[in-house]
């Protein structure tokens, strides 16, 4: 006698309507099905925010719990109310055809309030209330709880101007009012819209009969949503949007994701496609993206902090960047050495330069003051630091290659050029590239390109840590300021310096002025 599938599901309206909508298909494949309803804590706890309930599937782990114990054979949740990592003992069985993935805004009356400083908008939701308030941010949000019609509800018996659902769950249930408006500028969770099917590991029956409900292309694509989620350490407590669709004309996969500040000041955008089969790594590299941004101290501000630290910048930093500190970790900062171009004499390139050193973007401005692209008749350019290398091609032509320091430029050159080199450069500058070629036989033709003038100040006591992007930052700071501090480094160029100096030296993982900011909260800011 073929076994009874019994499907585990929530009791609310919607959840009900989608363990119906898999018994209907798997019964249409000849399987015998049964309905138990299974009470969820998020349907217990109404009067909490479910960022403050601080329970990992808080809608999904009462259904785990049911499976675990035999109660059940396979469960059936919304995919976005399900946490990024499955129990032990517990996998994906099936997803079924994504819905209409899009939020949607209910209206009590007209849309003027969208003009006015006194909105008032309902949603429980931390990534809705985000998005809202970095588009509206003199609108206040108030906090909407429970199953959808008594969320409705409370909307009909409320002041307010409006309320944020999920357009696939009121649409599932026919409650979708025909006045809706689809808020197509608001990234919806990841998964949303899809409804994802688990089951034991172990049980070969039940995953054979959920894979012939499996929709290929919405698992690829809330796959790699949930992967960019679970790369964030995202989860209920962080503002995260993510959207992944197939181009079927182009044969590519679309991806946009975004992270905010739970008030929604701050934030951050990621967008890709790449050709369908080559997509394997997108949702790494969009979180990778939003992490250099300064993602995760924009996690980190909103866990709450106690502490208060001091920092110095020895550049000025653009507000933008400023901004992506927590709010406890105070920042000064001021130019510590100033640029000024020579004039290259024209005989310098007036001929095709074979192979070109380029180690900063000083360099290539340098270059740019006295000459013309169309000037600048270089057959090989070798540069240090992709954002360099990124000037370089936007400016003046094609980077035969790169390396992140210095160092490792010298030992590439050395194995894989003959002959001689230019080399663009400041009055300052490290003795390794020049010394490694030159000891490979290599001729070095140094231009000075720029001075480098130091332009140090005293920097307080109380700072704590000193930002640091150059060797020349480090020298012109040590003119005027003690060295009991932690040295924050934007390279190992940078750090090899520092070291001369400093006790605590720490090296950021890219060099950008982000990745340093991020190296500051994660030494001075405990998670």
């Amino acid at each position: 006698m073929q076994k009874i599938i019994r499907i585990g599901t929530r009791e609310s309206q919607l959840a009900l309507w989608q363990a119906n909508k898999v018994r209907k298909q798997l019964e249409e494949l000849g399987y015998e099905t049964e309905i138990v309803p299974i009470t969820s804590t998020g349907d217990i706890i109404l009067d909490k925010p479910l960022y403050e309930l601080g329970i990992t599937g808080i809608f999904t782990k009462n259904l785990d719990i049911a499976m675990l114990n035999n109660d059940i054979d396979i469960a059936v949740h919304s995919m976005k109310d399900v946490p990024t990592v499955l129990p032990e003992g517990i996998v994906q069985a099936a997803v079924l055809k994504r819905a209409n993935y899009n939020d949607i805004l209910l209206l009590k009356d007209n849309e003027e309030f969208f003009g006015q400083p006194n909105g008032v908008i309902a949603t429980g939701s931390l990534r809705r209330r985000a998005q809202w308030l970095n588009r509206y941010p003199t609108h206040k949000v108030v906090d909407l709880r429970g199953n959808v019609n008594t969320r409705l509800q409370k909307l009909e018996d409320n002041d307010w101007n409006g309320a944020i659902f999920a357009a696939a769950g009121l649409e599932r249930v026919g409650l979708r009012p025909a006045g809706a408006l689809n808020l197509s500028w608001m990234l919806p969770a990841p998964a949303q819209g899809a409804i994802m099917i688990t089951a034991l590991e172990e049980d070969e029956f039940i995953k054979q009969a959920c894979a012939k409900l499996n929709d290929a292309d919405t698992e690829l694509c809330t796959t790699i949503e949930r992967e960019f989620l679970h790369k964030l350490e995202g989860g209920c407590t962080a503002p995260i949007g993510a959207l992944a669709y197939i181009n079927e004309v182009e044969k590519e996969v679309i991806f946009k994701g975004v992270l905010l500040s739970r008030d929604g000041s701050k934030k951050l955008e990621v967008a890709r496609k790449v050709p369908l089969g080559r997509h394997k790594y997108i949702a790494n590299d969009c979180a990778n993206s939003i992490i250099d941004k300064g993602g995760k101290l924009i996690m980190m501000e909103d866990q709450g902090i106690e502490k208060e630290f001091s920092v110095f910048s020895t550049k000025k930093l653009s507000e933008v960047q400023k901004k992506l500190l927590p709010t406890t970790v105070s920042v000064e900062d001021s130019d510590f050495i100033k640029i000024r171009f020579n004039r290259i004499a024209p005989k310098v390139v007036k001929n095709e330069i074979e192979n070109v050193i380029i180690t900063s973007k000083n360099g290539v401005e340098s270059l740019l003051h006295s000459f013309s692209a169309m000037e600048l008749q270089f057959k090989n350019i070798f540069c240090v630091g992709r954002r360099t290398k990124k000037l370089i091609e936007q400016r003046i032509g094609k980077v035969t290659h790169s390396e992140k320091n210095a160092e490792k430029l010298a030992e590439y050159l050395s194995g894989n050029i003959k002959g001689g080199v230019t080399y663009f450069c400041s009055d300052l500058r490290l003795d390794t590239l020049p010394k490694v070629l030159k000891e490979n036989g290599i001729t070095v033709n140094e231009v000075e390109a720029y001075k480098t003038t130091y332009s140090s100040s005293n920097v307080d006591e109380k700072v704590k840590g000193v930002l640091f992007y150059s060797p020349s930052t480090v020298e012109s700071y040590i003119e005027k300021n003690s060295v009991d501090k932690v040295a924050f480094c934007i390279g190992e160029s940078t750090a090899n310096e520092a070291r001369k100096h400093f006790k605590n030296v720490q090296v950021a993982k890219v060099p950008t002025v982000e990745s340093v900011l991020e190296l500051v909260s994660l030494h001075f800011v405990k998670k």
